[in-house]
């Protein structure tokens, strides 16, 4: 008996100590089992509390009535499958008729409450099918990515969402995306784990850092084309929309588009064009928009208007040519300008990290997601790569990006340089990578004032 009693204790001990320094270890060895039994336990109880059940149907109530037998019980949802996975649980349900898949999102906290999960979000499969994802642990706490993330052209994982998922950024069906956020929020870190996974596909990235290159720089060897100041960004850009007119020239005279041609065959944009024929992708990623924004003198301003058209044309012309942009920024509103709001409004993809303030969120979500607005303003200081993301469609989702150092990404980009395609429209622009260090000089600190 002391033997038992001892091996109790000790998995009690062990229990404990793996759910407070390894959560993701006590799910899958002891919570998944916990978690499952207090589900099939108390689900009709807690369905019938949330309102989430449906009076029988009335030929059960005559059947009863006739046999003289008890008033069969309100019905629940059925369970079509429970399947655990590495952070929950994963339940889907066959509504009953006259249930609504709205109920059973309404009800997502307290079912998260009763089942002692740590969240619950829901989504309708289809008609009559709601799937309620489930997380025992705080997945964000501390980011985990699968070891095998899917990857495809154009297809890269760049975060983990609330509900255990990878989120990916997928630029062929959502081109165009705004990154927003204050500083010390994680923005940086989430482009670089974007340009790290970006460095092993077959696509040109080219960048835009006005803060002359202390982000983009480092990972110079496999960017095609580089800017770190307006003026440079200015004739970038310009380049970048005559190789867009050029790709369109090649896709015109490709289509061959005759009555006995297939519908399959012709070419609407670079990804319907033979493999030997199409143009390599191109990722065009900005820092910090407002740099190029802002001015102060009236050449400035002429300046301005040339790259935020240009930005504009991009994003309402780029996609079939293969340019898709990246735009980050601490503020992104109509302060910036004219032409900003109609740039903001062909950026589909809005992720915010933490804000300094409302108006900031209102400007990535206010005109898509207004209930993303108060998730955003509500992220601690001390969960830096917390993001809400959100697309036109009007649903978001809390992310959070694995925190990538700057050495990681520089080691990624040069393990991957040998793909970095030559683009002979933005030669002018390619990063210059000196062989050794070149000393700057460094103004000495001023000397302490003599009393």
């Amino acid at each position: 008996m002391r033997w038992l009693i001892a091996t109790v204790v000790l998995v009690a001990v062990l229990a404990g100590l793996l759910r407070w320094r390894r959560p993701a270890w006590y799910w899958l060895s002891f919570g998944v089992t916990f978690a499952i039994c207090r589900l099939l336990g108390r689900y009709r109880a807690v369905m019938d509390a949330c309102g989430l059940t449906v009076p029988p149907p009335r030929w059960r109530l005559a059947i009863a009535r006739m046999a003289n037998r008890p008033v069969p019980e309100p019905r629940a949802p059925r369970i079509l499958r429970l399947r655990p996975t590495r952070t929950g649980l994963v339940l889907r349900l066959g509504l009953r008729p006259g249930q609504d898949a709205f109920d059973v999102a309404a009800s997502c906290d307290r079912l998260r409450h009763s089942f002692g999960m740590f969240g619950v979000t829901s989504r309708e499969i289809r008609s009559g099918v709601v799937e309620l994802r489930m997380t025992g642990y705080d997945v964000l706490r501390r980011v985990q990515m699968p070891a095998r993330a899917e990857r495809s052209t154009m297809r890269v994982p760049v975060a983990l969402r609330e509900d255990g998922d990878v989120h990916y950024r997928d630029y062929r069906t959502t081109p165009h995306a705004l990154t927003i956020g204050a500083t010390k929020s994680g923005k940086s870190v989430y482009q670089r784990n974007l340009v790290a996974e970006l460095a092993a596909q077959e696509v040109a990235l080219v960048g835009i850092d006005c803060k002359q290159g202390v982000e983009l720089f480092p990972l110079a060897r496999r960017f095609s084309a580089l800017a770190d100041n307006p003026d440079t960004a200015a004739d970038l850009l310009d380049a970048l929309i005559s190789h867009m007119e050029d790709v369109y020239q090649l896709i015109r005279a490709e289509q061959r588009i005759t009555a006995d041609t297939p519908d399959a065959d012709i070419a609407a944009d670079i990804w319907d064009l033979p493999d030997h024929l199409r143009p390599v992708p191109i990722v065009l990623l900005v820092d910090e928009v407002a740099e190029l924004a802002l001015f102060a003198t009236k050449d400035e301003e002429k300046r301005r208007d040339r790259i935020i058209t240009a930005l504009a044309r991009l994003a309402q012309l780029g996609r079939a040519a293969g340019i898709y942009l990246e735009i980050c920024g601490q503020r992104f509103g109509s302060e910036l300008g004219k032409g900003i709001t109609m740039l903001r409004a062909q950026l589909s993809i809005r992720t915010a990290h933490r804000v300094n303030d409302e108006t900031s969120a209102n400007m990535a979500f206010g005109d898509i997601a207004p209930d993303a607005v108060l998730a955003t303003v509500q992220i601690p200081v001390s969960a830096p790569g917390l993001a809400i993301t959100g697309d036109a469609s009007g649903g978001w989702s809390r992310i959070r990006s694995p925190h990538t150092s700057l050495r990681a990404a520089v080691d990624a980009c040069n393990k991957h340089a040998h793909l970095t395609p030559d683009l002979p429209a933005l030669d002018a622009f390619r990063p210059v990578l000196a062989s050794a260090a070149v000393p700057v000089a460094v103004p000495a600190p001023a000397a302490p004032a003599t009393p």
